[in-house]
C-alpha cells in the first residue's frame, strides 16, 4: 500500500483527505491519505524520517510551508524562488519539496474562464502575505505585463517587488480603487471574506465589466466580494478550484496517476464545506 498524508498544526480542518481519497477510489489504487498533526517542534524529525515511515510523501499546510523549505531539497527553480513548500516527495530516498499553489491557481483560472490569458495584461493582487507569493509568481510566469500588489503595509508589497522584479508594482491599500480601470484580473489573497473574518469591501464601479475577479478563499464557497463582482457581470473564479488543482501533481508524484479535477470532485468537496450546496 502506498501511503501519503497532509501535515499542519492544527490539521483537522484539512479537506485534502477527501480529495485524495476520491482519486484513490476512482483509480482503484491500493493507497491511503490521512491527516497528521505535526507540532512545529516535531517538524524537523518528521520530515527527515519520511523515508523510514513508509510514506511516499506529504502535503504541507499552515504553519509549516516555509519551515519545510529549509528541510528538503527544492525540486525546481520556482520552489527555490518562493521559499515555501506545499508538497514533499521522495526521489531515490532523498526528501524533495515542491510548490503547486501557483499551478493550482492558474489551472483553476483556466478551467473557470476558458480562453482568458494574462499575457501583456495587468493584474492586481490584494495582499502581500505568504498566499500571494505563488499567485504573483505564476501571473508573471504567464506573461502579465504588470502585477500590482496592494497591501495595508506597503513595505510588504515592496518585498515582493524586490523578490520578483520591476513588473511588480507596490500599491497602498487606500489607492486600490483608483487603479482598477486598467485591471484585467483582480485577485484576493487575503483572509478577508473567509468564514469568521471581516468581509472584503471594495467599490468595484471603476473595474472593467469584463475583468476577471477571483478569490483564493473557499469557506464560504462564494465570498461576498465575488457575489458583488458577479452582480456587476464580471466573470468570477471561486477559491475551491485552486485547492483541487494544487492537489493534482502531488497525487501523481506519490501514486503514479495524473488525476483530473472533475465536477463530481468539486461537488463532493463543496458539499462538505456547505451541506446545502447545489450546482
Amino acid at each position: 500500500m502506498i501511503k501519503a498524508c497532509v501535515i499542519g498544526w492544527p490539521i483537522s480542518h484539512s479537506r485534502s483527505p477527501l480529495i485524495h481519497g476520491y482519486w484513490l477510489r476512482l483509480h482503484g489504487i491500493d493507497g491511503s491519505y490521512t491527516r497528521k498533526p505535526v507540532e512545529p517542534a516535531q517538524l524537523q524529525d518528521f520530515i527527515r524520517s519520511l523515508p523510514t515511515q513508509g510514506l511516499a510523501g506529504c502535503n504541507v499546510t499552515i504553519p509549516h510551508k516555509e519551515a519545510v523549505h529549509a528541510l528538503v531539497k527544492p525540486a525546481d527553480a520556482t520552489t527555490e524562488r518562493l521559499g515555501a513548500v506545499n508538497t514533499v516527495f521522495l526521489r531515490d530516498s532523498e526528501v524533495m519539496g515542491t510548490n503547486t499553489d501557483g499551478e493550482g491557481y492558474v489551472n483553476n483560472l483556466r478551467q473557470a474562464v476558458p480562453g482568458f490569458t494574462m499575457k501583456d495584461q495587468r493584474a492586481m493582487v490584494l495582499g502581500a502575505g505568504g498566499a500571494s507569493l505563488a499567485v504573483v509568481n505564476v501571473l508573471l510566469e504567464q506573461g502579465a505585463a504588470e502585477v500590482v500588489v496592494a497591501n495595508r503595509t506597503v513595505e510588504r508589497a515592496d518585498d515582493l517587488r524586490r523578490r520578483f522584479g520591476t513588473r511588480v508594482v507596490p500599491l497602498p491599500w487606500e489607492h486600490i480603487e483608483t487603479h482598477l480601470p486598467e485591471t484585467a484580473l483582480l485577485v484576493n489573497t487575503t483572509s478577508l471574506g473567509m468564514t469568521g473574518q471581516a468581509d472584503l469591501v471594495l467599490d468595484l464601479s471603476r473595474l472593467p465589466v469584463d475583468a476577471v475577479v477571483s478569490d483564493i478563499v473557499y469557506t464560504p464557497l462564494r465570498t461576498r466580494f465575488l457575489e458583488t463582482a458577479a452582480r456587476r457581470g464580471n466573470p468570477v473564479v471561486e477559491g475551491l478550484g485552486m485547492l483541487l488543482h494544487q492537489a493534482v501533481r502531488g497525487f501523481s508524484l506519490w501514486f503514479g496517476v495524473v488525476p483530473q479535477v472533475t465536477p463530481e470532485l468539486h461537488d463532493l468537496v463543496a458539499r462538505d464545506i456547505d451541506p446545502g450546496y447545489q450546482r
